[in-house]
């Protein structure tokens, strides 16, 4: 299956100096999840490594900054949820891993190259990197947290394999029929996976007290 994340302000407004202007910036508050905020600037930086890392133009639109709430809400739920388990976190070494290869692939292997990318989306490096970091926790977290007691039947692996029989052998050219019934094996886990976390996260978020901060959005 393929994979493609601690205090209460009492104030609305959050202020943080602008050093390269010399002057002071209001940082909002955008969303109260639980203990935790989501800040305006926040939401900015996520739109940023999203647009960098699927090639488009970053969009300041009210719609999609809304969506970038949402996904942040989804993070904050998660990063609690870590934060009261034992769950194996990655090592650095392997988001570091994950940069080499964006850098050798999209960019050619050219440090430069990468750096003038990340700086016309206003990101530094040090950002990405936690990002990456970041995203590999998410994935660690939900096979750790929701694989366990999946159960995919032969029957239930023998009918996908007749449905998707096409796309199986366009994917996996001269493969045997174990090699996709592995395969498709290890579809319907991920879907499986994916719906446990799609119910624990529905249910993380109505226990939880959200709220927005409507202004934060115009």
């Amino acid at each position: 299956m393929r994979a493609i994340a601690q205090f209460r302000f009492l104030f609305p407004l959050v202020t943080a100096a602008l050093a390269a202007r010399g002057a002071v910036t209001l940082d909002r508050i955008a969303v109260i999840v639980g203990n935790r905020v989501i800040k305006a600037s926040d939401i900015e930086r996520d739109i940023r490594l999203t647009a960098f890392l699927n090639r488009e133009k970053a969009d300041f639109s009210a719609q999609a900054r809304k969506q970038s709430a949402e996904r942040l809400i989804d993070q904050e739920l998660i990063r609690n949820e870590i934060a009261t388990g034992n769950y194996r976190r990655p090592a650095e070494a392997e988001a570091e891993t994950l940069e080499a290869q964006l850098v050798h692939g999209r960019f050619g292997g050219s440090d430069s190259a990468f750096e003038k990318a990340l700086a016309q989306y206003g990101l530094t490096r040090e950002q990405l990197s936690m990002q990456l970091l970041w995203q590999l926790t998410v994935l660690r977290f939900i096979d750790q947290r929701f694989r366990a007691g999946v159960f995919v039947s032969d029957d239930d692996v023998s009918k996908y394999v007749q449905q998707h029989q096409a796309e199986l052998r366009k994917e996996n050219p001269g493969a045997t029929t174990d090699t996709l019934d592995s395969k498709a094996r290890e579809v319907l886990e991920g879907e499986k996976v994916n719906q446990n976390f799609a119910q624990w996260l529905e249910g993380a978020r109505k226990r939880t007290r959200i709220e927005y901060k409507q202004e934060a959005f115009s």
